[in-house]
């Protein structure tokens, strides 16, 4: 475990910064660490007459480290135990622990108990804390602080020399060119530069430490040895070493703040154009992505299979699920770097920012719409389109079924009708042929209904656009002329056979009976095996319901048709009877019909048989609509919560952007917290996609338990990211205007209180007219023209509405930006010393080489007063700098 943890509130205490116990198994590291500290804390010491020459020893007793503690820190401790005793070396110990810990330093595994025994590691890392507490968590260097802000320090101040690349605090200093950059940026005359070589690393380290500890009152800390030897030296020994550095030479940052200053002015004009440049690249290509993908969503092609239109809505899940939340992302951050750039564009007082035509914010919020549009449209399409094509499906299986059964029923039919054997038959045969025929003709009305039937999904398929309508027309026309034929030919007969009939007076009536109950029987059986061989599609569990509470009163007739059956086949016995006791010469089977008891049994064993197969089909549909059912109440129990939890929060932002409660910071930090309570919430707007995805799946198509649909849910999600995105740059930009304007709390809180008062539609934003009055009731004389000016300043883009922020960028503007002036004037003072202007060559020597340049050039056409060449007044450095602005 590392000797201190890590503590958010301190900068310095960063992770990497850490002791490692670990890396004292390298000997070179703890040798280099001992001589380093040792060095480090003698240069203190001494002040105080006093030194050490064991580190770990010198300190067991916790004298020589409480009078460290005492130097460095200009504090008094606690009075030290003078005893030798174990328990008086603890107590000292103990009371220098207690001090670090009162300076906000927490440490970690290191004890009293392990200093007073000499334990060398917890020494070095007890040391190596104070050092960080006291020689280098001060240091700051624009806006960095601690480790990162000496490192920032070492590369500005080497920047301009050759050879040297510092970024880090080991390898960066092996050659000894690091060293010698920093002492003769400083003092020049004590080092002459141009005679080191980078491949002579020991010369290099033994100038550089000689020369700091003559000159400059650093104690040589390190030899060259230490560090040449090394593969890689220790970065706490290096950074200990390069902290008295900078401790040696931070009476010289007068002339690095003001050129720092220029720099930043220049880093804000450099950041500007490259915002620029970054929302016209972004704003093309979310256009472009628009621009492709609208004609896509267009596309009303429909297709002829299931499964090619479930590709289809497969590829639109993909569209939805990974291609759009990026480009909404990336719509929200456009308009969020549009805001920024325009609000940093006024803060420094420079023309707002237009973009290319056709990219404005407005363009592409038209154009997105446009997207949405095609997108609704797209999805209602593929619905209907599958909706259609099941619908085809079940039609098109539903006429083949029964244009089978009906080609089963005709086949060998015109044969029959077209046989002359009544021409040769006898009297009684004459009679079995009438009554055959008179059967015959009630079987071929009782097919009429299928007949009708079958016609009418034909036209049904083709009103629905069938692809295979063609086939299908064709197949119905033959049937249907094969009906017409089979009406002609059976009236033909029956007139014939009635002709006959004149001369044949006898008919067995038991024939008959049989042949008249028999027929409509079996036209029962076979609608009966018709229906239960029927396909069926339901939606909803009450469909469901209606066909199995119908099967089950199919099924309560079927004793009483069982009764009808063995009424039939009575008749057949009785026949077979008759015949047996009379010895009746009949010639063949029954005369007038074709049914016989065989048949009639194995069609009642077919109902029989077809009877369970219906049954286990209408449950295992009630089971798939009674979890279609637990989809639908599944998805509306979380969408009836989702739903109102968005609206919510859009309410609850919209009340948090308007009212006054806090502090910018206090809104600011309450914001975030909301935004992050909102994203931590997005594992249930997943949960509901995958639930809305199950349901799609299922082709689930309504859902009587909820209001939502899953794209009022998607469009409140967006919404609601975006507008705490949006509300969250409106508060940073309030802070950042109140800031560089000088606006205190009290202020601020007037300008949200006046505005309030005149947002009378509690939109966040005034309307002209609204705003001219806000105008007048505090002051001004407005007249039409005045108005405009003032208009064009807060509403540039003319939206007709202005803005919390445009409001607090006027009020403030009328005010001077005079801190920026009186530090552009105290920068041309440090750099222009007691001459009245300043030198190119002065520029390049106190800033970096690029930055020095880009300045250079954008001062080119400014000449001074004394008209040497790249001299500049203070008005025109301050031109150059900042444009022709009140400065």
């Amino acid at each position: 475990m590392d000797p201190y943890d890590d503590d958010d509130d301190q900068v310095y205490m960063q992770q990497e910064d850490s002791w490692d116990r670990d890396l004292l198994l390298d000997p070179a590291w703890e040798k280099q660490q001992r001589k380093t500290f040792t060095a480090w804390c003698n240069s203190h010491l001494r002040k105080a007459g006093t030194q050490i020459d064991n580190i770990e020893e010198d300190f067991r007793d916790g004298l020589k480290l409480m009078l460290l503690l005492e130097v460095i820190s200009g504090e008094r401790l606690a009075k030290p135990e003078r005893g030798k005793m174990r328990v008086h070396k603890i107590s000292n110990v103990n009371k220098a622990l207690d001090f670090i810990a009162g300076k906000g330093v927490k440490l970690v595994s290191i004890g009293a108990e392990e200093i007073v025994d000499g334990n060398a590691k917890m020494t070095l890392g007890m040391i190596w804390t104070i050092i960080l507490r006291f020689a280098i968590q001060d240091i700051s260097v624009e806006e960095t602080s601690a480790k990162e802000g000496l490192l920032l320090w070492c590369q500005r101040k080497t920047a301009p020399y050759k050879n040297v690349n510092i970024q880090n605090f080991h390898i960066s200093w092996k050659d000894g060119l690091g060293f010698c950059a920093l002492i003769h940026r400083h003092r020049p005359e004590l080092i002459d530069y141009g005679k080191l070589r980078k491949d002579d690393p020991m010369t290099n380290l033994n100038t550089a430490f000689e020369v700091a500890e003559k000159y400059l009152d650093i104690p040589k800390m390190l030899d060259a040895e230490d560090i040449v030897g090394t593969a890689r030296p220790d970065q706490k020994a290096i950074m200990t070493y390069v902290s008295s550095f900078y401790h040696a030479f931070s009476g010289a940052q007068k002339a690095e703040t003001a050129a720092n200053r220029i720099c930043k002015v220049l880093a804000v004009n450099q950041e500007n154009e490259q915002l620029m440049e970054d929302y016209e690249k972004l704003a093309s290509d979310l256009l472009e992505w628009i621009r492709r993908t609208v004609p896509w969503l267009e596309n009303r092609a429909p297709e002829n299979t299931m499964q090619a239109m479930q590709q289809k809505l497969e590829d639109f899940r993909d569209y939805r699920r990974q291609h759009k939340p990026p480009k909404v992302q990336e719509k929200c951050q456009l308009e969020i770097n549009f805001n920024t750039l325009q609000t940093k564009l006024r803060l420094s007082n420079r023309p707002a920012f237009m973009p290319s035509e056709g990219k404005m914010v407005s363009d592409i919020s038209n154009a997105w719409g446009g997207l949405e549009g095609a997108e609704k449209g797209y999805e209602e399409w593929l619905l209907n389109e599958i909706r259609r094509l099941e619908r085809l499906d079940h039609l098109a299986e539903k006429f083949r079924q029964k244009a089978a059964i009906h080609e089963a029923w005709t086949h060998g039919k015109e044969e029959m009708l077209q046989h002359r054997d009544y021409e040769t038959a006898s009297l009684s045969e004459i009679k079995a042929l009438l009554k055959k025929h008179e059967a015959f003709e009630s079987d071929l009305a009782a097919h009429q209904d299928r007949v009708e039937q079958i016609a009418a999904i034909a036209q049904e398929l083709n009103e629905l656009d069938y692809y295979d309508s063609p086939s299908v027309n064709a197949r119905c026309q033959r049937i249907c002329d094969q009906w017409d034929g089979l009406g002609n030919m059976t009236q033909k007969r029956s007139e014939a056979l009635q002709r006959t009939e004149k001369l044949l007076e006898t008919i067995d009536q038991l024939y008959l009976e049989f042949a008249k109950r028999a027929a409509p029987f079996n036209n029962w059986m076979e609608g009966a095996m018709e229906d239960l061989q029927d396909t069926f599609i339901v939606h909803t569990i009450e469909e469901i319901q209606g066909l199995s509470t119908a099967h089950e009163q199919f099924k309560a007739t079927l004793p009483e048709a069982d009764k009808e059956r063995q009424a039939i086949l009575g008749i057949h016995n009785e026949i077979a009877k008759i015949v047996q006791t009379y010895h009746v010469n009949i010639a063949g089977s029954n005369p007038y019909t074709a049914i016989d008891p065989q048949e009639v049994n194995a069609k009642w064993d077919k109902v029989r048989q077809l009877v369970p197969q219906r049954d286990q089909a209408l449950i295992e549909e009630h089971a798939r609509q009674q979890n279609n059912e637990r989809l639908r109440r599944q998805f509306a129990n979380q969408a009836n919560v989702i739903g109102p939890w968005i609206q919510t929060k859009m309410e609850e932002i919209g009340r948090i952007s308007i009212e006054m409660h806090g502090t910018l910071e206090d809104q600011l930090t309450h914001l975030r917290q909301y935004e992050k309570n909102i994203v931590n919430y997005k594992p249930k707007i997943d949960q509901l996609e995958g639930d809305h995805q199950l349901i799609q799946e299922a082709l689930i198509f309504d859902n009587k338990h909820t209001n939502y649909t899953m794209e009022h849910i998607r469009v409140g999600w967006e919404q609601l990211l975006t507008t705490i995105a949006r509300t969250i740059n409106e508060i940073e930009n309030q802070i950042l205007t109140r800031d560089a304007k000088g606006i205190s709390q009290e202020q601020m809180n007037e300008f949200r209180a006046s505005f309030n008062h005149f947002d009378r539609k509690r939109t966040g934003m005034m309307d002209a007219e609204d705003y001219k009055t806000c105008l007048i009731s505090m002051g001004y004389s407005l007249g039409e023209a005045e108005f405009s000016r003032i208009m064009s300043i807060v509403d540039p883009n003319r939206m007709g509405v202005v803005t919390f922020q445009a409001f607090i960028d006027f009020m403030s503007r009328e005010t001077a930006d005079t801190d920026t002036a009186d530090q552009v004037m105290a920068s041309f003072k440090v750099l222009a010393g007691d001459k009245s202007y300043i030198l190119a060559d002065e520029l390049r020597r106190e800033l970096p080489p690029d930055q020095a340049e880009y300045c250079i050039a954008r001062m080119a056409p400014y000449t001074g007063p004394d008209g040497a060449p790249g001299a500049l007044d203070y008005m025109s450095f301050s031109t150059a700098l900042y444009g022709e602005s009140d400065l």
